[in-house]
């Protein structure tokens, strides 16, 4: 179901892009580092396309871009209360969840990060690191991405019933992102993902599925030269049908001014973290943003 909506939804965007009108300015250098190198004495052959994505995610998924050495980005994400909830909750803006995360790049192609996250009050470690870049001899970018999380949340009921220890609240994520660069104006990513989750709530997930495997889609589709739209939908496969959480799906516009980026989205997941949103997304749509700064 949710898949017929994404394909709806691309082919929506791709009808209104032609009533749009264009910016007239570039992007800032600090936020559109490209990369045309070419290798000494060669020609055409490495000569590298640019990037496919302009920020680090495309919402909740991971892109392929990663800093460029010595870069140091701050991200602030909020995720509000269900829509549904309507002006009891001012479409949601009376709860939020918020994480603040910082990300440096020490080596060129590498990224480190570190994050807090109110949902369950999760810390998390990540690293980002690029494989090779879409080429005219290659087709994709290829980007690498692990995080590790720890549930601090320690007085939660929905745990009273469990005897935890220390390793039963850690969760973790790998994924191999895949993008191609079909045009100047759209862009696409397919994203095979691992999720482990050392707890889960029996009552909630309907079996015990510690080991979970996903596929995440998500695309761009440029309208000018700071602002596009983006969509995304991640497809659990071992979600139990008796599960009360649901496949987690993003879709928005990012705005790119002042040296920031601002994502405007819609999304069922409160959670911004991998194993958070991947694995518990509770289905009802809520409004969100990430504002992205870099120096």
């Amino acid at each position: 179901m949710y898949i017929k909506k994404i394909t709806l939804l691309f082919f929506f965007l791709l009808a209104i892009q032609t009533s749009l009108l264009f910016a007239q300015d570039d992007l800032l250098n600090e936020l559109d580092h490209y990369s045309n190198k070419k290798t000494t004495g060669k020609s055409n052959k490495n000569k590298f396309e640019l990037p496919a994505f302009k920020t680090l995610k495309i919402g909740n998924l991971q892109s392929t871009k990663i800093g460029d050495k010595g870069e140091l980005y701050l991200i602030v994400s909020h995720r509000f209360g269900p829509l549904k909830d309507g002006l009891d909750t001012f479409l949601g803006l009376d709860q939020a969840n918020t994480k603040i995360e910082l990300l440096y790049s020490f080596w060129e192609g590498t990224q480190f990060s570190l994050s807090r996250e109110s949902f369950e009050k999760t810390v998390a470690l990540a690293v980002k690191s690029r494989f090779t870049k879409q080429s005219e001899t290659f087709p994709f970018n290829l980007v690498g991405y692990a995080t590790a999380n720890i549930n601090t949340e320690l007085n939660n009921s929905r745990f009273s019933n469990y005897t935890l220890q220390d390793g039963d609240r850690m969760s973790y994520a790998v994924q191999l992102l895949a993008s191609h660069r079909f045009s100047k104006r759209f862009s696409f990513e397919f994203a095979p993902t691992y999720v482990r989750e050392n707890l889960q709530i029996l009552e909630e997930t309907g079996a015990a599925n510690h080991n979970q495997f996903a596929m995440g889609f998500g695309g761009r589709l440029k309208l000018s030269k700071r602002v596009s739209l983006n969509a995304e939908y991640i497809h659990n496969f071992n979600r139990d049908k008796n599960s009360i959480f649901y496949n987690p799906y993003t879709f928005g516009v990012d705005i790119e001014t002042g040296g920031h980026v601002f994502q405007l989205l819609f999304t069922n997941a409160q959670s911004s973290n991998e194993p958070g949103y991947i694995s518990n997304a509770g289905g009802d749509i809520a409004f969100g943003f990430n504002i992205v700064r870099v120096f």
